[in-house]
């Protein structure tokens, strides 16, 4: 396959340690240009990463005429516009989640010039890991499974972060419960008819810092997860069906130089067997999945229709909290 040229918009932290990198590993894309409203830290940034073009502006970049895809790893509030621009420049747009801040925003993506593929770039529905796991579960290895329980937690108090920006779409939901929803989604196959969450704000930041999630799948299968940007750093994600249950040891920040593993359990407690897979980056394989998605090669599995489909799930978990403001019963009143 012709290798797929690639520019970057932007040099956000999340491009520059993990996504660039595991880029460049790979033989069927090119990286060949870099942008940044600063001209000097596009430089850098491309002197750093060994990319021969670097712009001063996103604009300059999308009006190069070698380029053909773009990653797009702004700040959430500026995921669409800036996804939009690149559509109508005849980029093809690998767009950093969670796409929008809302699931109207995410919806303005239905304007997108026709033979464009947008696509969220949700990594781990390429990563070895999910979909060894995912191909177990259809051969029926732990039953039907029922349940799906996550747990993903950072710290970080920056009040320059990003994350921590209520304006701009900062958020644990939007930063990172966005996962439990989509690998439930991945390993379902289905998606949810209820939703209810539970949140803390920071009082400072007015950010949800924590917040822990159900979402009913139907027949009998259920979503449950606790996310935050205030806990100490830690991830698991655990399967849970009628004959057994798979634990992904770190199911969302998987190393790229070491073995990804995950457990499988039968029907004896803590009784089961560590596997592990080969080395690889998941980042490399989701850009190798869009490339060859722009070469004609496969189809688009997940495009923008899904990712404004998750957005309206993300919604509703917004509104399952403004809905329930009223205080919990205190547990005097009920002895």
């Amino acid at each position: 396959m012709k290798p797929v040229k690639w520019g970057i918009i932007s040099t956000a932290e999340i491009g520059m340690a993990k996504v660039i990198p595991g880029m460049l590993k790979s033989r069927e894309l090119e990286v060949v240009a870099i942008s940044s409203r600063n001209l000097k830290r596009a430089r850098q940034a491309a002197m750093d990463l060994g990319i021969a073009k670097s712009y001063g502006s996103y604009e300059e970049m999308l009006a190069d005429p070698e380029i053909e895809a773009v990653y797009n790893p702004l700040p959430n509030h500026l995921h669409v516009p800036l996804t939009l621009a690149a559509a109508r420049a005849g980029k093809h747009v690998l767009c950093e989640k969670p796409i929008a801040t809302t699931a109207k925003e995410a919806g303005e993506l239905r304007k997108a010039p026709k033979g464009i593929h947008i696509a969220e770039a949700f990594m781990v529905r390429h990563a070895t890991q999910w979909i060894a796991v995912k191909n177990l579960v259809k051969k029926g290895k732990i039953g039907e499974v029922r349940a799906i329980q996550v747990f993903f937690s950072y710290f970080n108090r920056d009040p320059r972060n990003v994350r921590n920006m209520a304006s701009i779409g900062g958020g644990g939901l939007l930063d990172i419960g966005c996962y439990p929803i989509t690998v439930s989604r991945f390993i379902f196959g289905a998606e949810p008819a209820r939703v209810t969450a539970t949140f803390d704000r920071d009082p400072k930041f007015r950010t949800d810092r924590t917040a822990g999630g159900l979402a009913d799948f139907g027949e009998g299968r259920h979503l449950s997860f606790s996310i935050s940007t205030q806990l100490a750093p830690f991830q698991r994600a655990q399967i849970v069906g009628t004959k057994g249950r798979i634990e992904i040891e770190i199911p969302f920040n998987a190393p790229p130089d070491k073995p990804n593993r995950y457990f499988v359990q039968g029907m004896e407690m803590n009784v089961g067997e560590w596997f592990e897979l080969p080395v690889s980056d998941q980042y490399q394989l989701q850009a190798e999945a869009f490339g060859r998605v722009v070469r004609g090669k496969q189809k688009l599995t997940w495009g923008a229709g899904d990712a404004i489909q998750n957005m309206k799930i993300i919604d509703a978990f917004f509104r399952s909290r403004r809905r329930g403001e009223e205080p919990l019963v205190p547990f005097s009143t009920l002895r």
